[in-house]
């Protein structure tokens, strides 16, 4: 063993064993000793200084990376693990991969993972088996430094599994109790909705969104339900049991919901509420091929600004879906860097601004329906 390997201890001693699979021949024989010899000094300075740790000048700082790049050389993830106590991935947990919100919150948690230098690692519990296998087995168990939860209700069991791997924990979209969250207020979300709607002199309004009593207990909808209630009851307007219809947050589903309130007896609504641009896109499928014009005859409002939501000309209520996600993984990622105020609480919740985009599927009640 040379002098440079001489002083290695634990830690440093994996990193310097294990590289990463380089591309040239010159990096396939570098390692951290390698570096520390051309640098002039021990290995222990290399690991700080790579690392960007305290108690390394500049000068020695500039003289290691200016080594490690005249060798090619580059600290392989499990050697930097075995160091730091990290593999830089963050596990992200979710219902649903492919539908457009969880799309646009992956998107935020990965730009903001990249920034900071860490990975994704993703988990989709789409079904009953999958994620009773997910939280029997734990898959992410040694493979991330924290775990990001997507839109996923948790029963207490759940949440006091992942609690107990002792990793920072964040939650978007759903709330669960005793971990970080970001959110928007659905229930203030609703009501500046509808209140869009009392304002244009509708008093027949009606809701499609999800289902208030399915058994994965999603809380979205409930509460923007009970927001369309309570701005209801404040303008002194009736709800209609009847006009309150499950659309699945789908386009489709927003479809057979707009279809179903227009077969029904007794009239129609002259104002929909969609809790989603999903909904909202169907229902307009659904209004157009009946005959009715929009916002002429029946007046629609969603939920989200969902990219196509401009093309479709539909006034939303726009949440900030990528920076929630992004917020989610900065607030992991302070914990496991200790950047993040060491007073502040793990359970804080940090809700995020919406407001009303007016564009055409609104306008004024019509005098006759």
């Amino acid at each position: 063993m040379n002098a440079a390997a001489g002083s290695l201890r634990g830690g440093e001693l994996a990193e310097a064993m294990v590289t990463e699979a380089p591309t040239g021949a010159a990096a396939s024989r570098a390692s951290i000793v390698d570096v520390a010899q051309r640098a002039g000094v021990s290995v222990a300075t290399v690991s700080r200084a790579l690392r960007d740790m305290p108690n390394v000048s500049k000068a020695t700082r500039d003289r290691v990376l200016r080594a490690a790049q005249e060798l090619q050389y580059a600290a392989s993830p499990l050697a930097s693990g075995l160091v730091t106590g990290r593999v830089r991935s963050v596990g992200v947990v979710l219902p649903y991969a492919g539908r457009w919100f969880f799309a646009e919150v992956i998107r935020g948690i990965e730009e903001a993972l990249r920034d900071h230098g860490y990975d994704l690692v993703l988990h989709v519990v789409s079904d009953a088996q999958r994620r009773a296998d997910f939280f029997e087995s734990l898959p992410v168990r040694r493979r991330v430094d924290a775990i990001l939860v997507v839109a996923l209700p948790l029963e207490d069991h759940e949440r006091d599994i992942l609690r107990g791997l002792g990793l920072p924990l964040a939650a978007v979209a759903e709330p669960i109790k005793g971990l970080h969250g970001e959110f928007v207020d659905n229930d203030a979300t609703a009501r500046l909705a509808v209140q869009h709607l009392v304002n244009l002199g509708h008093t027949r309004i009606a809701s499609i969104g999800g289902d208030l009593h399915g058994p994965e207990r999603f809380s979205v909808p409930g509460l923007r339900t009970g927001g369309f209630r309570a701005a209801m009851a404040e303008a002194g307007l009736t709800v209609r049991p009847e006009w309150e219809v499950d659309g699945r947050f789908t386009a489709a589903g927003g479809e057979l919901a707009m279809t179903a309130l227009l077969s029904q007896k007794g009239g129609r609504p002259t104002g929909v509420f969609c809790q989603s641009d999903e909904m909202a896109f169907g229902a307009l499928k659904a209004l157009r091929r009946s005959g009715l014009r929009v916002p002429e005859d029946v007046s629609l409002v969603g939920v989200d600004d969902h990219e196509l939501s401009d093309v479709f000309d539909v006034t939303t209520i726009a949440q900030p879906v990528v920076a929630q996600g992004a917020a989610a993984a900065r607030w992991v990622v302070s914990r496991l860097e200790r950047t993040a105020d060491p007073d502040a609480p793990d359970d804080e919740v940090c809700l995020h601004p919406v407001r009303l985009v007016l564009r055409g599927s609104t306008g004024p009640a019509p005098t006759e329906h």
